[in-house]
């Protein structure tokens, strides 16, 4: 249906266009032509020639075209703001109708100044606020999808490397912009809208899946930003494109093994990505004095809190550290015992019949990629049930006699996309793979680029911005 409405709309505003060049003494057929068509369009309307060349640009191309679009509609006398909307909403309906339409002539090159002079049209103070408010809207918009986005760490999954507080700019050319999914939505929101609630977009329209190229492949160990999988399924039942942001490193890749060892990342059987920033939990006993809050509060050192008050739970204390920052807990008068701490909690696929996995021990686990041929049986079942059913659209049924997969009966099943498994550093302290599984290539977002701003509410009056992190690369 879709390839349908793009040839209705591609064909019919062309056509409009042949129209609009034969009344302006060009040939129609140019208005065909890529490139050839916008150099006529600059040269109908007095822009310069060489604007053509920045069509060779990414997102400044989509600006260039529409300038010199519109312009070309001014030539001929078409300016008025619903002439303006329904020529970039409708295009395909209002262009071959101007065309046709014998009161509908050229009228001259639009960007000269005899031209405003011949035909004075004064905008009102409305339409220019509403010009400039339409434009930043666009114009955000665009940037957002297609080049960089912001964003804001708001837990402390990624500590040491991201901090809580830290704002950074999320690259979509990276791997390539992913064309919006769910496109009717409501300007600067993702998938909530701002002081009313409620849903931000409306789903009357859904675009496929598709990425543009990129300038990389996702590379093992990237600081990654991609939809939260899990928001597939109620309460939420989100469109993939508007699930909640998350922000970890891609620990293994498509076609990886991953296996965690007694809390030891293992990356086909090798040693993983391993910084002094990994954070890891341990449990402190004091001698009964308790742990100095307003200490761990002065060394950012993140600890459990007790959810009613925010006050650190008593004896033991659970806190998440590095390294470096263990060796200086333990050497605290006042600490008696330290214990790493032995999370417990069960890991994907959550089967406890065949793999009791917990998040310090799991796997190995193979990540699947486009094109894998995976066997079905009791043992594969949950780990790629999910795969099958919601992530690539399929039914799945285990019947008495078998395994059926869009109603047919089969013991094999063919991997559309590539998969991703991914860790937050703080590895005590972070909802990751571990916990929801796999990652669809089709929920990827970005990769992180590098932090622009940070605030530490912790801090200060006159430490509160972290000036050391203001443009620091993410690694």
């Amino acid at each position: 249906m879709w390839y349908s409405i793009f040839v209705v709309w591609t064909v019919g505003s062309i056509y409009g266009l042949c129209l609009l060049f034969g009344k302006a003494g060009r040939s129609g057929w140019a208005a065909i032509v890529p490139f050839y068509r916008e150099y006529l369009m600059a040269q109908l309307t007095a822009r310069p020639r060489w604007w053509v060349l920045l069509l060779f640009l990414p997102i400044v191309n989509i600006f260039v075209f529409y300038a010199l679009y519109l312009d070309l509609l001014k030539s001929f006398g078409k300016q008025r703001f619903w002439e303006t909307s329904v020529a970039i909403l409708l295009p395909f309906i209002f262009l071959p109708l101007w065309g046709h339409d014998p009161k509908v002539n050229y009228l001259g090159a639009s960007h000269t100044e005899e031209f405003h002079k011949k035909y004075p049209y004064k905008k009102s103070f409305i339409r220019e606020w509403a010009d400039a408010i339409i434009f930043a809207s666009v114009a955000a918009t665009l940037i957002r999808g297609f080049l960089l986005e912001a964003y804001m760490i708001p837990t402390g999954s990624m500590e040491r490397r991201l901090l809580v507080g830290d704002f950074l700019f999320v690259s979509k050319l990276n791997y390539g912009p992913r064309v919006p999914m769910t496109p009717l939505a409501f300007p600067f929101a993702h998938h909530t809208m701002p002081l009313t609630g409620g849903k931000a977009y409306v789903e009357w329209i859904k675009v496929p899946y598709t990425r543009l190229p990129g300038f990389q492949e996702l590379k093992r160990n990237d600081v990654v930003v991609f939809n939260l999988p899990t928001e597939a399924d109620a309460p939420y039942n989100r469109p993939i494109d508007k699930r909640e942001n998350y922000i970890k490193r891609a620990v293994a890749i498509a076609g990886d093994q991953v296996e965690m060892i007694n809390g030891e990342l293992l990356i086909n059987d090798q040693r993983s990505y391993d910084s002094d920033d990994l954070q890891q939990a341990y449990m402190i006993y004091t001698d009964g004095s308790g742990l100095d809050e307003q200490l761990l509060i002065d060394k950012r050192i993140d600890y459990a809190r007790n959810p009613s008050d925010g006050a650190p739970f008593k004896e033991p204390y659970l806190i998440y550290v590095t390294k470096e920052e263990i060796a200086e807990v333990t050497s605290w008068t006042n600490v008696k015992q330290v214990l790493p701490y032995d999370n417990a909690g069960s890991a994907f696929p959550h089967d406890q019949v065949n793999r009791k996995w917990d998040y310090h021990n799991f796997g190995p686990l193979l990540i699947p990629k486009a094109g894998d041929r995976i066997k079905l049986d009791s043992l594969t079942i949950p780990i790629y049930a999910r795969i099958i059913s919601v992530y690539e659209g399929n039914t799945l049924e285990q019947r008495p006699d078998g395994i059926y997969i869009n109603g047919q009966q089969t013991d094999h099943y063919q991997i559309k996309m590539n998969y991703y498994w991914m860790m937050g550093d703080n590895r005590d302290n972070s909802a990751d793979s571990r916990e929801f599984g796999f990652v669809p290539e089709d929920h990827i977002v970005g990769k992180a680029l590098f932090t622009w701003m940070s605030y530490d509410k912790d801090g200060s009056f006159l430490s509160k911005i972290r000036w050391n992190r203001i443009f620091k690369k993410i690694e």
